[in-house]
């Protein structure tokens, strides 16, 4: 049984009954649609439905369309919808008040129904591509927790190490997007250890050296699971999971990598997963000190650490530590 495909909702917003009637003949065939007459009605509507995108008029009574985009965007429930405002007013002034409340668009009426359906089709896919981009980490982010899990460690540390990974990957000259596939790959990085036997992965006491194999072979595990891909996201993954335990010196493994030799979301990596362990409590160990911490990974500089990537990682300890307490553990 194939289930009927959901119509996104769309919210037409005008005091006028003809121009919601125009809108609504040029968009009913391809969305689901809600009508407000007012502001007020508008909010309450965007609140209570699944509303993917708001046609606003600016001149109302009562709440002007810009005051009701300011309200829309001050609201966390609602302030991702996008706003096209649909209006009268054409001046330049009007068009940069709207943007600057908040609005993606503008439409001048009167209206052209292929601008309109034009225009609603772009925003909403770029809407779905948003939403795509967030169910992508979120979905990389939970298959990281498994393995966290399963090492006893606790969800929040592939978060935060992530995140951590990308500030110090835009400080080190990193563009937004290559920053932001970084923080999607990073939390794959110990994915491996879902490979691992439970006995060698929880041992309470220290690994002999034939268990420290096992335990060493999580990275090449994490590689097989992520697979070989060409290009894009993944590919960086896979380089994460082979290389964030190589050291700087060669005395990391698996391939006893040596300096640049080591990918450099690896060795961003590294740090920012050093820097979380050592500062986050766990069954075995309390959470170290910032300067702990830090004094610890400054004395592993050009040994476990890139020394380049570790004075930059301590000069953006501020924004490290607000990373820090935004991801706090729970309780």
């Amino acid at each position: 049984m194939t289930l009927p495909e959901q119509k996104p909702i769309v919210l037409l917003v005008d005091d006028e009954a003809t121009n919601l009637q125009v809108l609504r003949q040029i968009l009913q065939d391809d969305y689901r649609l809600l009508y407000a007459k007012d502001g007020e009605k508008a909010l309450e509507l965007a609140q209570a439905n699944p509303v993917e995108l708001i046609l606003l008029d600016i001149m109302m009574p009562a709440m002007t369309g810009y005051e009701v985009c300011r309200k829309l965007k001050a609201m966390p429930h609602t302030a991702a919808i996008p706003v096209i405002f649909v209006t009268a007013l054409s001046d330049v002034k009007d068009e940069t008040e709207g943007f600057e409340a908040g609005a993606v668009d503008y439409i001048t009426k009167p209206v052209s129904p292929p601008i309109v359906r034009a225009r609603v089709r772009t925003h909403l896919s770029l809407v779905d591509a948003a939403e795509l981009r967030r169910s992508r980490l979120q979905v990389i982010q939970r298959l990281g927790q498994a393995a966290e899990y399963k090492d006893n460690e606790t969800g929040m540390h592939v978060i935060r190490m992530s995140y951590y990974a990308r500030q110090l990957a835009l400080a080190a000259g990193f563009s937004e997007a290559h920053a932001e596939d970084l923080l999607n790959a990073a939390p794959m990085h110990d994915v491996g250890k879902i490979g691992i036997p439970d006995a060698i992965l929880q041992k309470p006491g220290k690994l002999d050296a034939g268990e420290w194999q096992v335990m060493r072979s999580h990275a090449e595990i994490g590689a097989a699971i992520i697979g070989e891909h060409a290009a894009g996201l993944l590919k960086m993954a896979r380089t994460i999971a082979l290389t964030h335990h190589e050291k700087w010196d060669g005395s990391g493994y698996p391939n006893g990598l040596k300096g640049e030799e080591i990918a450099v979301e690896g060795r961003i990596v590294a740090i920012a997963d050093v820097f979380d362990a050592l500062t986050s409590e766990r069954p075995y160990k309390r959470a170290w000190t910032v300067a702990e911490a830090i004094a610890t990974m400054s004395g592993d500089s050009g040994k476990h650490f890139d020394p380049a990537l570790l004075e930059l990682f301590v000069a953006h300890l501020p924004a490290m530590l607000e990373i820090k307490a935004q991801w706090k553990e729970p309780g």
